[in-house]
């Protein structure tokens, strides 16, 4: 898994600033490894060494969500999975994102489908061949698609033969809800964490919230818009942070039921209740497109968008303000 960097925080800034908010609790900072990039905590707390416990037990509880949920690391219950079409005894986590991976397939119809990873593992192979796939490999990729054919109870999770599952659109998310969870148990009420997607309680100072800036799709060093959160997740979603072609038109994220890319959204950045949702809605609205995904959001609580199509034209829902939300 590698991080989306389509979100971002100044942490650092945020240290350095700290003894505005207040004098006895200063902002306290740390990183780590997982996901293939940094992930960062930001808290307040008076007691330094309480503080610092929390930052440590948040950095492990977000990286032992990575170590369980790569694609890419041996040792994964969802590499084990892979390899082998079923898995015994599954973490009670991997239920929990499995479980939620299910809930979003069926309220979006299967836009969110975590056995994509055929047609990921198709087109990559056909990118270090220069060449996109042939439509008889896309088919055969495509066959190998379908959310209903993974089984899961608390005594192993089973894969019809041929198929394999990614959780890139939501292992991320459900890591800041478990850093999250890890700070709140003990006692800090101020933090951001930020796994590639962020969750934020409290405030950085006395009157100044955490703020996010949400990266313009074409422009790397422009801000589509500036984001003050408080109580949920934020999670972006973008056609260009691993393309398959120059033009953004086949990237990493994929419509299962085309085996190929949606064509008419560069971004969307979604802000919910948890950081998990937020992770999964940003991937099934890139694939639903704007008309169906504003509608969806506006039928779940606590869910806002901004989607920006590949002409630069933004859509926002009616908490997500031109410049805060």
């Amino acid at each position: 898994m590698k991080r989306r960097s389509f979100l971002t925080a100044s942490l650092g800034a945020i240290a350095a600033g700290s003894c505005a908010w207040p004098r006895h609790a200063p902002v306290h900072t740390g990183v780590a490894l997982a996901f293939g990039t940094t992930i960062q905590i930001a808290l307040v707390h008076a007691d330094e060494q309480v503080a610092r416990t929390a930052i440590a037990d948040a950095l492990a509880a977000a990286q032992r969500v990575d170590h369980l949920m790569s694609i890419y690391r041996p040792g994964s219950q969802v590499y084990q999975l892979n390899r082998d079409g079923v898995l015994h005894q599954p973490d009670p986590h991997l239920l929990a994102v499995l479980a939620q991976a299910r809930a979003l397939s069926q309220l979006t119809r299967g836009a969110f489908d975590i056995t994509v990873q055929p047609l990921w593992r198709a087109w990559n192979e056909a990118l270090a061949r220069g060449v996109l796939p042939a439509p008889a490999q896309r088919r055969q990729a495509r066959a190998r698609v379908d959310w209903r054919q993974v089984a899961f109870d608390a005594r192993r999770v089973t894969l019809a033969p041929g198929m394999a599952i990614t959780l890139n659109g939501l292992a991320q998310g459900y890591a800041a809800d478990m850093a999250l969870a890890a700070v709140q148990a003990h006692g800090v009420r101020h933090a951001l964490l930020d796994t590639g997607e962020f969750v934020a309680r409290g405030r950085k100072r006395a009157h100044q919230p955490w703020t996010l800036g949400v990266r313009d799709p074409r422009r790397e060093q422009a801000l589509a818009a500036t984001l003050f959160i408080n109580g949920c997740g934020v999670a972006t979603s973008g056609d260009y942070a691993s393309s398959f072609t120059p033009d953004h038109l086949h990237h990493h994220i994929f419509d299962p039921a085309a085996g190929d890319s949606p064509q008419e959204l560069a971004s969307v950045t979604v802000m919910a209740p948890t950081g998990m949702l937020a992770d999964g809605l940003s991937t099934a609205f890139m694939v639903l497109g704007r008309e169906k995904a504003a509608l969806l959001a506006a039928s779940l609580a606590g869910v806002d968008l901004l989607a920006i199509d590949k002409q630069g034209r933004e859509w926002r829902s009616a908490g997500f303000a031109p410049q805060a939300a």
